[in-house]
This record gives C-alpha cells, sequence and structure tokens, in this order.
C-alpha cells in the first residue's frame, strides 16, 4: 500500500507489495524490494536499492550526496541488504570513486540518529545503537555490535564479532573476537558471550583467548607477538583470521590494557 499523500517517482521501482506512509518522498533511481515497509517522513534519494523485508522508520534519510568536498556528482549508490531495520532519523550517504557505494548487509539494526557517511561497508547482522557516527570509508565486518554514541574515524576497520563499548572513539583498528572499551580505546577481552550465543564451542573460544593472551597480555610489541602466535598456536582459519586482520591494519591496531 502506498499512501496518497507520499510522492513516489514513476521512476522509482518498488515491488507490489511495499508499503509507504504518508510524507515519505521517494526519487527516481530507487529500487525497494518485496515486504518492505517504508514509514511516514522518510526521504529515499536516488541511487538507494533496499532490499527485501527491511523496515524504515520514520526521519530516516538514505542515499543523500557524500558530506566529501571531492565528490563530483558520479553515480554512486546505497545499497542495504534483506531483512535490515533503519529506526528513526539515522542518515545513510551515497559512496564515491573510492568504493562506488555505502553498502549495509543483511539482518542488520541501525538505531535511532546513526550516521553512516559515504562508502562506508558493513556486513550481516551488525548492530549499531543509538548516535553512533561512522566517518567515511569505515569498514565493520559480520556480527559486530557497536554501542551508542560511539564514534568512527575515517578508513576505521573493526572486525567479526566486535563489541565496542558506548561513547567510545575509535581511531584505530578493531580486531575480531573481542570487546573493547575505556579511553582511549583498549584491548579488554575476548567477547566470549557473544561468541557462544553465536555458536563458537568452547575450543574455538579457548583458541582465540589463547591467542589475545600473546598478543595484548604477554607481549607489548604486536609484530613479536604475531610471530609467537604462528609458532605456538595451530594453525586454523580462527588463527589465519585474527593475524591477517593484524598485519594487514595499516592504521595499526587498539592497544592492549593500560
Amino acid at each position: 500500500m502506498k499512501h496518497p499523500l507520499s510522492v513516489i517517482s514513476p521512476k522509482a521501482q518498488l515491488h507490489e507489495s511495499v508499503e509507504v506512509g504518508p510524507f515519505t518522498i521517494i526519487h527516481e533511481n530507487v529500487s525497494i524490494g518485496e515486504g518492505t515497509k517504508i514509514h511516514s517522513n522518510v526521504a529515499l534519494y536516488p541511487g538507494t536499492i533496499i532490499g527485501k523485508n527491511c523496515e524504515v522508520y520514520p526521519g530516516a534519510v538514505i542515499g543523500v550526496i557524500p558530506q566529501d568536498l571531492k565528490f563530483e556528482g558520479e553515480n554512486t549508490t546505497v545499497e542495504i541488504g534483506n531483512n535490515t531495520i533503519i529506526r528513526e532519523c539515522v542518515t545513510i550517504h551515497r559512496g564515491t570513486k573510492d568504493k562506488w557505494k555505502t553498502s549495509i548487509g543483511n539482518n542488520c539494526l541501525l538505531m535511532t540518529y546513526v550516521h553512516v557517511a559515504h562508502d562506508c561497508q558493513i556486513g550481516n547482522n551488525v548492530i549499531l545503537a543509538s548516535y553512533t557516527g561512522l566517518s567515511g570509508h569505515v569498514t565493520i565486518d559480520d556480527f559486530a555490535i557497536l554501542e551508542g554514541k560511539v564514534a568512527a574515524q575515517q578508513f576505521a576497520h573493526i572486525g567479526r564479532h566486535a563489541f565496542v563499548g558506548g561513547a567510545s572513539l575509535v581511531r584505530k583498528n578493531i580486531p575480531p573476537f573481542i570487546k573493547a572499551a575505556r579511553e582511549p580505546l583498549t584491548f579488554a577481552g575476548v567477547n566470549s558471550v557473544g561468541l557462544r550465543r553465536r555458536g563458537f564451542s568452547d575450543e574455538e573460544i579457548k583458541t582465540i583467548e589463547d591467542i589475545y593472551r600473546i598478543i595484548y597480555i604477554q607481549n607489548s610489541n604486536v609484530s613479536k607477538a604475531l610471530e609467537i602466535v604462528k609458532e605456538t598456536i595451530v594453525p586454523s582459519e580462527i588463527r589465519d583470521e585474527i593475524i591477517h586482520f593484524i598485519e594487514g591494519s595499516d592504521k595499526g591496531v587498539i592497544r592492549g590494557m593500560i
């Protein structure tokens, strides 16, 4: 059902099952998938692509051009997967020439007043709590959770299953499977509760704990710690993921406990 007080461009592509509330504006070159509900007072700008069974709440603004002075009007997009919930007053900006799109995966929850800037790449099953702000080019991997009022600098990378405490300032990358908190942001342990909820075995969690004990508790030199991990921890997908993440972090990773 499309409310008669909504304004929908004839050049927008909406599945017949899409619901649109009053006072919502949907511009040309917008695509919305089956079963999605768009509440009142939403603005969807050109280049917005929304998947199936999503829900967008009042005041959300999606697909506006980026706040980047280098943007030259290139044809970029915002792409949102299936079963994702966008709560009130969330803002999501289009990409630039860097990635050509801002993307948000499946089964995500973006709570009130979240801002996702240009070229951010957000994986599946990610939760961004209220007032979280992502600068441009931020990458967040699957199942990460950011509590309220987290602010991430440009090009920050947050790994899978990471948990970031509220009101944190993310200046360096956050490796997978850990909790990060305090100021400056530091390692606050392995996200063992979240990992168990998602089906990780006790053996897998122990491996993660052993790796981060070497990296963050027993050593102050990350390069040396990684060499020890390679020598002492049995190779596995989990071990290799942690090693590759840290070795590939040009920004560096957060520090250990002080």
